[in-house]
């Protein structure tokens, strides 16, 4: 059997040497540490996990050797499929893994430059919200590996061509700002 014994919070502290005693020390005498400082998380690591979720689901504008492009909160590249109909996804199965579509959980923040009203969700097959602009389902490229990179631009798979997004939400169909054509061009993308 445990029996409760009182022990001053000092000698707590040099009894356990653990990383508690903080926690234990920002403590009043008659209140317990709060959930957050107990399990370990610190009120700013709660934030910023809440910063990043709302991140994931911004739209934005950013520079881009296309001109001023859509991207997410995190700086990756959204892209459109040819293939789809007005605020209805065609990319399905093999299609969604290779070009997963920008879901979010509840509905997307439009970011600077990015008119709100253009920014829309519609169910996908399975049930998750997916980010539309200007009736254009969004999409990222998986083989985009870091933010900025423009892999899908102009690329033909899946029945269609994929292109970056401005902001008016039309598809950028034009060369790159230095003049070397899509990399998508001449070979269908396979």
């Amino acid at each position: 059997m445990f029996r409760r014994v009182s022990v001053p919070l000092a000698t707590a502290v040099l009894l356990t040497g653990s990383a508690a005693a903080p926690v234990l020390a920002s403590a009043t005498p008659h209140s317990p540490p709060s959930v957050e400082a107990d399990a370990g998380v610190s009120a700013k690591a709660v934030s910023a996990k809440a910063g990043s979720m709302k991140a994931g689901e911004t739209v934005k504008l950013k520079k881009s050797k296309y001109g001023k492009i859509l991207v997410d909160g995190k700086g990756r590249t959204l892209y459109l499929f040819e293939k789809d109909k007005r605020n209805k996804s065609d990319c399905k199965d093999d299609c969604a893994t290779a070009w997963p579509p920008m879901t979010v959980k509840n509905k997307a923040r439009a970011g600077k430059g990015v008119m709100k009203s253009e920014l829309k969700t519609v169910k996908r097959d399975k049930g998750a919200k997916q980010v539309t602009y200007h009736g254009h389902p969004l999409y990222r490229f998986e083989e985009d590996r870091k933010p900025g990179q423009t892999n899908g631009q102009g690329v033909d798979q899946f029945g269609a061509k994929w292109y970056v997004v401005d902001a008016k939400g039309k598809a950028v169909l034009h060369e790159r700002k230095d003049g070397s054509p899509d990399p998508g061009e001449g070979d269908g993308g396979y």
